[in-house]
């Protein structure tokens, strides 16, 4: 009974209706558990098996930057949960970009992409900006896309794989139909096969006691967790096929107040960069939980190392710097969410919760060949 009532929690909070139960997405086998919703797809980009393997061979290209050496792979590891374990990634030219690369576990789910932009709301638009950026450039091709293209097209495996993914047109290699193909692509990385998923299936021997208790805090009103990281996504930015109401929400959890009215670093002020409302400094997306203890180091801008430094900052209320450019108490923050009120943990507490972060890693998911380097011979 237990584990059905903490699946309820979970799917409630993320917005789930009863329909999911019977969904299904025509022409396309997402491979879901019964209990999760199929992702939303845009009719410009139905899905389609080949169409995946064009884009898994795209994702993992480094002949799709300007000078041949960056990739999408290169910023996002699978071993790492797509993410690259560092603060900012490093573009072609040596650039340092200002946030930290964001896992793609389940990012057919997002309502929006990247951290702070609610106009970005299909992977197709976002793919757009590591491709084309300049500031900082991080795959360079603005301006020499055309040279990537005839790359691409003298590949004679592009040539059999282009061809069947669009055999209607008389022209495939385009800009658009490689974005489309790559999209398709990291739609299908989909991880539901953690522990804690095990364990809602009645699966317990990875499931122990602490992380029972830990599960129990994340979705108590004692934490607050599962206000912004809730659902069966554990991010309250997810949207499904089966969703009624959108999903746009956004937060300041703190982390920095280096003026003492709520000021962010004039690098990244988050959603304040698009509105310049003063009410949206220092507010992100919640991104989702599953995998979180291999997508290190955390926050937008990596500024935190570990799991157990997150926690300290919401037991804390906020990240207090005492000295430096950016010192300040961000638990004062005037714009900090109400859900980021500070903590009493016990240490038996604080240890449950992170046992609880670690059960939402998925080792299929890390391990799954269907997502892994095409252009690498699987080791006999």
């Amino acid at each position: 009974m237990k584990r059905i009532i903490f699946l309820l929690i979970g799917l409630v909070a993320g917005g789930i209706g009863i329909a999911l139960f019977f969904s299904s997405n025509k022409g396309f086998d997402w491979k879901l558990p019964k209990d999760v919703p199929p992702p939303t797809v845009p009719d410009t980009n139905p899905m389609s098996a080949i169409k995946v393997e064009l884009g898994r061979h795209l994702f993992y290209d480094k002949r799709l930057s300007a000078n041949n050496t960056i990739s999408c792979a290169s910023c996002h590891h699978q071993s790492k949960g797509f993410t690259d374990g560092k603060k900012g990634s490093t573009g072609l030219f040596g650039d340092i970009t200002p946030r930290n690369a964001m896992s793609l576990t389940n990012v057919a789910y997002n309502q929006n992409f990247t951290w702070a932009n609610p106009l970005s709301t299909q992977l197709e638009h976002q793919a757009r900006f590591p491709l084309f950026g300049e500031v900082p450039a991080e795959m360079g091709l603005s301006g020499v896309e055309h040279k990537a293209i005839e790359q691409l097209q003298a590949d004679p495996k592009y040539q059999t794989l282009f061809k069947q993914t669009y055999p209607a047109q008389q022209a495939p290699f385009t800009m658009t139909n490689i974005i489309a193909a790559i999209a398709a692509f990291e739609r299908t990385l989909l991880s539901f096969n953690s522990p804690y998923d095990q364990y809602l299936r009645g699966e317990t021997s990875t499931f122990g006691e602490s992380e029972k208790r830990g599960l129990t805090l994340f979705f108590s009103e004692q934490t607050e967790c599962f206000h912004c990281h809730g659902g069966f996504n554990f991010s309250d930015s997810s949207v499904h096929k089966n969703s009624t109401t959108p999903a746009n929400r956004f937060h300041n959890n703190g982390l920095y107040n280096i003026d003492g009215r709520g000021g962010y670093p004039k690098s990244d002020r988050g959603l304040y960069n698009l509105t310049s409302n003063k009410n949206d400094m220092g507010k992100f997306k919640a991104p989702t939980l599953r995998n979180i203890a291999v997508t290190g180091p955390f926050m937008h801008d990596g500024s935190i190392e570990t799991l157990a430094g997150v926690l300290d900052h919401y037991v804390n209320g906020g990240t207090n710097i005492k000295e430096g450019k950016n010192k300040g108490f961000g638990s004062a923050n005037p714009f900090k969410s109400e859900f980021v009120p500070g903590l009493e943990l016990t240490d038996q507490e604080r240890a449950d919760l992170l046992s609880f972060l670690h059960s939402l890693t998925d080792e299929t998911f890390l391990s799954n060949p269907d997502f892994s380097d095409p252009w690498i011979a699987p080791k006999p």
